[in-house]
């Protein structure tokens, strides 16, 4: 090894498969040492899916669940309640399995306007087509985040909190390509200076709290500059939807302090640590960035794993690991 540099870290994105959450969290620290996360687990219901986790996280506003999905409604709801009882239980969770662990702890929650374009509003229609509810459901996701943040860190204060905003709908918000539920027509597409006002609002409170913001998403056509000039500390993305006319936007954020995840390891078919570590040092080498970048570099899965199988699952977190050690190694030398 010819320099000291930073290591690459590696970690999960999102959902797990199964219903068991102190084993979600066990193998998180485990598998992902340097960057372990709190996991979804869609499989328990809606309650815990991340449109239901997110609406556990609102402040003032109250949501129920009705046949098409999550709506907000006028007070709250059984299924309101459930939600948020479920988050506190994991949570809960969290706290007792996270003793003796002083770090970094990721908490991904659907981001604004993946929130607004899978939340009805109470008489119809999503919270997307209405700037007013728009404006509301992303003051309220703000300051519900922040409150919930600052309590973490008084009760675990041995942790640095992350939050990962979940982002799959951002590109398609600003598209217009968002359907209405009965998929007759798609709902306008939303001017960039409220998207981008929006975010840097959620990304200000959650670093007023004392955490850090990044922004997840795995659908294409991912507005990373909009991102990088709203404050995140990070973005993590799907190599497969990655555009060439991206890498220098990419560039930019790891030149300029940004994280970026690279989403490297897919979740249909199996890939080896090699595999993932020659890919990713493809796109850095061809990029002619520094070796320095090594530590704003993660390696994650594509996506979430919640459709595998647990040891395909707990597999795919070692391989990503193992590629982060390797590029690592080649980045050093």
């Amino acid at each position: 090894m010819t320099e000291d540099i930073s290591p690459v870290r590696s970690t999960g994105i999102g959902s797990w498969p199964g219903t068991d959450m102190a084993d979600a969290i066990k193998v998180s620290f485990e598998e992902c040492p340097e960057l372990p996360y709190l996991p979804e687990l869609p499989a328990r219901g809606s309650d815990a899916q991340m449109v239901g986790r997110a609406a556990a996280f609102l402040a003032g506003l109250a949501v129920d669940l009705s046949p098409a999905g999550w709506r907000l409604s006028d007070g709250v709801s059984r299924d309101h309640r459930l939600a948020t009882a479920t988050l506190r239980s994991d949570l809960d969770l969290l706290e007792e399995l996270a003793q003796g662990y002083a770090g970094p702890v990721t908490i991904s929650i659907a981001g604004p306007w993946t929130l607004a374009a899978s939340l009805d509003r109470p008489r119809g229609d999503r919270v997307l087509a209405d700037p007013g509810a728009r404006r509301d459901l992303g003051q309220s996701l703000a300051e519900g985040t922040a409150s919930l943040i600052n309590e973490l860190r008084r009760r675990l204060a041995d942790l640095q909190f992350r939050v990962q905003l979940d982002e799959p709908s951002l590109p398609g918000v600003l598209a217009g390509s968002i359907a209405n539920a009965s998929g007759f027509f798609r709902y306008r597409a939303i001017d960039v200076a409220e998207v981008g006002a929006t975010l840097r609002h959620v990304v200000a409170a959650v670093s007023a709290a004392g955490a850090t913001a990044v922004v997840h998403s795995c659908a294409a056509e991912l507005p990373i500059s909009l991102l990088h000039n709203g404050g995140v500390a990070g973005i993590y993305l799907d190599l497969d939807q990655v555009r060439a006319a991206d890498w220098d936007e990419i560039a930019a954020c790891l030149e300029n302090g940004v994280e970026i995840g690279f989403g490297a390891a897919p979740t249909d078919r199996a890939v080896t640590g090699d595999d993932i570590a020659r890919r990713v040092l493809g796109h850095v080498r061809d990029l002619g960035l520094e070796p320095a970048v090594s530590g704003r570099m993660v390696i994650t899965p594509a996506c979430g794993l919640a459709s595998l199988s647990r040891d395909r699952a707990v597999s795919t977190l070692r391989t990503v690991r193992k590629a982060a050690a390797i590029v690592t190694e080649e980045l050093a030398d």
